[in-house]
C-alpha cells in the first residue's frame, strides 16, 4: 500500500466517525456522488454500485445524519501544509429553490434567471470559506459551507466563518474577498481577526485619506481627501506604480495609494490598488480597471498583491464544480435542515 493511499484511508476513516448517526448510509451516499458523473435526479444516486441500500435510504441518511461541522473543519485544516502561508478565499453562492414556495426561510439571491426584470432568484444563499492550495489552478478545499439565514447577511456570515477558521490556523493567513465584502462593515467586523485581507472594491466606491493638521478649533476631522474610484481627477499621485508583462494578461499597470479608509471605518487604514490591462484590441470588459484594498501587517509588492487576488477565482470554479459535478442543487429537499446537512457533506 502506498503512503498516499494509506493517508486517504485514514482521512476517510476519521471523516466517517464525524458523521453522527446513519454513518454507513451517509458514507455510501457520498461515495455515490464521487463516482457518478451525471444524474437527472437525486434519487438516481441510489443506482450507483457503491450505494448498497434502497433508494429511500438516500433521504433517510439526510434525515438522520448529524455531521459535526466544527470537527470536520479541524480535520480539513490538518491538510493545510505548514511550510507556506495559507491563502483562504470567501464567496457567496445561491441555491435556487423557486419551485418550493413552502420551503422556510427563502431569500432573494442574485442569479442568472430574471424575475421582474432583475437578475435575482428565490432560494437559499450559502457562504463558503475555502483554502486555495495552488499558485495556479482551480482547486479549492472548502473549510466552511453554511446557509445564510434571513436574519444574517453574507458579510456577517463571512466574518463569522473567517473568525472560526483563523482560531485554528497557527500562521496568519491572507484572505481574499470579492467586491461584496469590500466595505466598511466587513472591515470593522474582521478588525480583530488574525488575518490579512485583500478585498476587491466596486468601481463606484469612495475612500478617504488622512485629515490634515488640527486647526485648533472644533472637533478634529476624521476624513481627508476624498478619492472617488470612478473619477480619475480625484485620485491624486500614487505612492508607487509599476508595469509588468504577463504571459497571460499582457501588459498590466499597477498603482498603489496608501493611508486611505472607508467613511465608516476611519480607524482602519488601507492601501488602495489599481490594476489595469494595457494595449490595443482589449474588449470593454478586459479594459475595465480592477480596484483592490489591502489591510495587512506587512507591505507586499504590487505584483504579489495582484497575483494573490488572482488565486481567489479558484473558489468560483469550486462553486461551479459543486453544482455541476457534485450534484449539490439536484437534491430537492423539503426542509432547510436537510439542505444544510446535504451541504455539509459536499465538503467531504
Amino acid at each position: 500500500m502506498t503512503q498516499s493511499v494509506q493517508k486517504l484511508q485514514e482521512f476517510r476513516s476519521k471523516a466517517y466517525q464525524l458523521l453522527g448517526r446513519a454513518k454507513d448510509a451517509t458514507f455510501d451516499l457520498m461515495d455515490a456522488v464521487l463516482v457518478t458523473r451525471h444524474i437527472y435526479s437525486f434519487a438516481e444516486l441510489s443506482l450507483s454500485p457503491v450505494f448498497r441500500r434502497k433508494w429511500s435510504s438516500l433521504y433517510e441518511a439526510l434525515d438522520d445524519c448529524r455531521p459535526n461541522r466544527h470537527k470536520l473543519m479541524k480535520l480539513y485544516l490538518k491538510e493545510i501544509p505548514t511550510t507556506q502561508r495559507p491563502i483562504i478565499a470567501g464567496d457567496h453562492t445561491p441555491w435556487a429553490r423557486t419551485e418550493a414556495p413552502t420551503l422556510k426561510d427563502r431569500t432573494y439571491e442574485h442569479g442568472a434567471k430574471v424575475i421582474s426584470g432583475k437578475p435575482i432568484t428565490l432560494g437559499h444563499g450559502y457562504s463558503t470559506l475555502a483554502w486555495i492550495p495552488e499558485d495556479k489552478g482551480s482547486w479549492a478545499l472548502p473549510l466552511r459551507h453554511e446557509r445564510i439565514t434571513s436574519f444574517e447577511t453574507p458579510i456577517c456570515k463571512g466574518a463569522f466563518q473567517l473568525r472560526q477558521v483563523c482560531q485554528h490556523i497557527p500562521e496568519r493567513p491572507i484572505s481574499l474577498w470579492d467586491s461584496e465584502y469590500g466595505c466598511a462593515k466587513f472591515v470593522k467586523l474582521t478588525a480583530d481577526i488574525n488575518a490579512d485581507k485583500l478585498m476587491r472594491l466596486r468601481p463606484n466606491r469612495c475612500v478617504f485619506g488622512v485629515p490634515g493638521a488640527y486647526p485648533g478649533k472644533g472637533r478634529p476631522k476624521k476624513h481627508g481627501h476624498k478619492m472617488k474610484l470612478s473619477d480619475s481627477t480625484t485620485w491624486g499621485i500614487p505612492v508607487e506604480s509599476i508595469e509588468i508583462d504577463d504571459p497571460t494578461w499582457g501588459r498590466v499597470e499597477i498603482k498603489r495609494w496608501s493611508q486611505f479608509h472607508f467613511y465608516d471605518s476611519a480607524d482602519h487604514p488601507m492601501e488602495i490598488i489599481l490594476i489595469q490591462r494595457q494595449g490595443k484590441g482589449l474588449s470593454k470588459k478586459a479594459a475595465k480597471p480592477m480596484w483592490l484594498a489591502w489591510i495587512g501587517e506587512e507591505k507586499l509588492s504590487l505584483e504579489e498583491l495582484w497575483k494573490y487576488y488572482l488565486r481567489r477565482f479558484a473558489i468560483e470554479h469550486w462553486n461551479r464544480f459543486l453544482k455541476q459535478r457534485l450534484h449539490w442543487t439536484k437534491a430537492k429537499l423539503g426542509t432547510t435542515e436537510k439542505g444544510q446537512r446535504w451541504s455539509d457533506l459536499r465538503k467531504r
